[in-house]
């Protein structure tokens, strides 16, 4: 992506000097006149790829919190409301002022641009922004795409079916009117949110790099006791199709009461190899993950 560029350095030359083709300044000048290099970014702590914040703006700090906790993935449930891209999971929880913008865009937008590009420093690991659209799917895609547009030199974007990747990537999820105009669009900055049915399907990764779906459609067991030898092969096999289809998996509905259950469950997703572990419970999963250190990257 494209960062705002050092000053370029200056010569200061006398006209004649210029015709003459002679240097106007001395190497000390010039090296007195040259703008200061960038400060080196050190390194920051390794980000979580597998970690995901659902309805992470309900959390005191919404995308601050999950980022201190390293998680490369956080959900925003957005209202078209007014003209404005309103964050809230209930429409009757909506407060003027807490946008999409304020609370996500800018602050990512800080960040990689303090980072030189990354939005942890020293890591290229891309952060996912899921957009779960709650109302007028289509209108509130089409206003969140020209909101988009102010932020594409730190997004992921596709041009022609071919993906530009960059430090965040918006997903789309949600009104499921949302997906015709996207399909149409030549350019866009944001990518569809499937469901277990798009595998296989025609629909490219470069449009639905994600599948998702509700835990509890697809298995009945809840950590308790050993996981059904037939669950567990559905479960690899989602995996499997869908990283053979280069698309990531997220089930959303897991357990996440703290206990042996959901500690169950979380390990068999990351034996499974899926992609995002789902949950409210920041500091849980990082701790989780942190034990896990050898199957978390």
């Amino acid at each position: 992506m494209a960062l705002a560029r050092p000053a370029r350095r200056t010569l200061v030359t006398s006209f004649a000097a210029a015709l003459a083709g002679t240097a106007a300044a001395p190497a000390a000048a010039r090296a007195a006149t040259a703008a200061p290099a960038p400060a080196a970014v050190r390194p920051g702590p390794a980000p979580l790829r597998r970690a995901h914040a659902h309805n992470d703006y309900e959390h005191p700090r919404p995308l601050l919190d999950a980022l201190d906790h390293r998680f490369t993935g956080v959900e925003a449930d957005i209202w078209l409301t007014g003209g404005q891209l309103l964050v809230g999971h209930d429409a009757g929880d909506l407060t003027p002022g807490r946008t999409l913008e304020r609370l996500y865009l800018e602050p990512l937008l800080r960040r990689v641009r303090a980072h030189r590009g990354t939005v942890y420093p020293g890591h290229r690991t891309p952060v996912q922004l899921l957009i779960d659209l709650k109302n007028t799917g289509e209108a509130s895609y089409l206003a969140l795409h020209r909101r988009l547009h102010r932020y594409r030199r730190m997004l992921s974007a596709a041009v022609d079916g071919r993906v530009r990747p960059g430090a965040v990537t918006a997903v789309i999820s949600g009104d499921r009117a949302a997906r015709g105009p996207m399909e149409a669009q030549r350019l866009r900055y944001a990518f569809y949110d499937g469901r277990l049915d798009d595998l296989g399907g025609a629909s490219p990764a470069s449009l639905i790099p994600l599948i998702s779906s509700n835990w509890t459609h697809s298995f009945g067991w809840r950590g308790v006791g050993p996981m059904p030898a037939a669950e567990r092969g559905r479960l690899h096999e989602i995996v499997a199709t869908a990283h053979r289809e280069h698309r990531r998996v997220r089930f959303w509905a897991t357990p996440d009461t703290p206990g042996p259950g959901r500690d169950a469950v979380w390990s068999e997703l990351l034996a499974a190899g899926a992609d995002h572990v789902n949950t409210d419970d920041l500091a849980g999963l990082e701790a989780f993950l942190d034990r896990h250190d050898g199957q978390r990257r």
